[in-house]
């Protein structure tokens, strides 16, 4: 069910969004790679029990010797959650709106996109399973934000069993290689201000999966949100709570608590809509009910994926590249809300959900009719 269809472009899941794709040579260096790309599968366009995807053929996952809830240690007691110095998001130089504006230089479409799209900041996404590049990728993109003085947004994508063997299925071969995944791309985020999406739709969609391997699933998830707020003090980690239009509050915050989201150790918060439609008020509302649902320290807040969402979602559920859309708020880390720590760009407005387009393609009609 995934609510995520994202773009992947080698760093540089994602001025788009663009994902640290490695492209198979044993490159650090970012540059685009269009074999990779997803698409969502319909989503109820009212809460339901459940979605019913088919599960993943993919390697079940093994018992894990981590908690989903672990205890923070004493030093994770300590640690105090602190706004971000700069309420500027960084824009990553690669991705596939921003190549289609360099080589259509006479395209009557361009000042729109380029002005209303591709000069926005948006997530870059690490959606491939590349141990040995993931670290120096994600470095180029968060030293990038340092160099600028700017926060990047990075995705974390590479859950075994994603997409429940959908459009988006893929990731690492097991849960093992995903906990070792995780430490390589934690260990390239630095000192900087760096938000992080942790893994789309792999708490909301976990009703696909057995429930031992959805408790398997969650301790890495718990175990991956430790990793990363242990790489820096400035480091953000937000968990998946899938979007206003999917389960009640109460039980997507129950899924929450056992991936580990409702301590500090672990989670500064949640992240709603990634590639979705559905209205910011409606999200707001949604996300503030969730944390309220879910517990833990006040100063957990979400994030909200505005991309396409300025038009709400189609009254009608469509979810692939539904006519009639618009860009939602700009992307910024001054909402201005209660508990709403930032306005993302997740999805890359323009790529396509595979109507307009291949999936992932970037469709500059689709883009062109979003930002006029």
């Amino acid at each position: 069910m995934l609510a995520a269809a994202f773009v992947v472009v080698v760093v540089g899941t994602v001025s788009g969004v663009i994902s640290a794709a490695g492209d198979g040579r044993g490159t650090d260096e970012a540059r685009p790679d269009t074999s990779a790309s997803s698409r969502p599968v319909p989503l109820p366009a009212a809460p339901s029990a459940s979605p019913s995807p088919t599960v993943s053929a993919s390697p079940s996952a093994r018992p894990r010797r981590t908690s989903a809830s672990p205890s923070p240690t004493a030093r994770a007691k300590k640690k105090q959650r602190t706004a971000p110095a700069s309420t500027a998001l960084y824009r990553h130089p690669a991705s596939r709106v921003l190549d289609w504006v360099r080589a259509h230089p006479g395209d009557p479409r361009r000042p729109v996109i380029e002005s209303r799209i591709a000069a926005r900041p948006a997530a870059v996404w690490f959606a491939d399973w590349s141990p040995d590049t993931v670290t120096a990728r994600v470095k180029a993109v968060t030293s990038g934000g340092v160099a600028q003085g700017r926060v990047p947004v990075v995705v974390a994508y590479t859950i075994p069993d994603r997409d429940c063997g959908g459009h988006s299925e893929g990731g690492a071969p097991s849960l093992a290689a995903y906990d070792d995944w995780i430490d390589r791309f934690a260990a390239g985020l630095g000192g900087g201000e760096v938000v992080v999406i942790l893994e789309p739709d792999s708490v909301a969609q976990a009703d696909c999966l057995s429930a031992r391997q959805r408790a398997d699933r969650f301790a890495s998830l718990a175990r991956a949100g430790r990793v990363i707020k242990e790489a820096g003090p400035r480091v953000r980690v937000y968990f998946d709570a899938g979007h206003s239009g999917w389960h009640t509050p109460a039980k997507q915050a129950d899924l929450l608590r056992q991936a580990g989201a409702a301590s500090s150790a672990t989670s500064d918060g949640i992240f709603s809509n990634v590639s979705n439609f559905h209205g910011t008020a409606d999200e707001i509302a949604y996300d503030r009910a969730v944390l309220d649902a879910l517990g833990g320290p006040s100063g957990l807040g979400a994030v909200i994926d505005t991309s396409r969402n300025g038009n709400g979602a189609p009254a009608d559920g469509e979810w692939c590249d539904p006519a009639g859309r618009k860009l939602g708020r700009a992307p910024t880390l001054s909402t201005g809300e209660a508990r709403i720590d930032a306005y993302l760009w997740v999805k890359l407005p323009g790529e396509s959900d595979g109507c307009q387009g291949e999936p992932g393609s970037f469709s500059p009609s689709y883009a062109y009719d979003l930002a006029r």
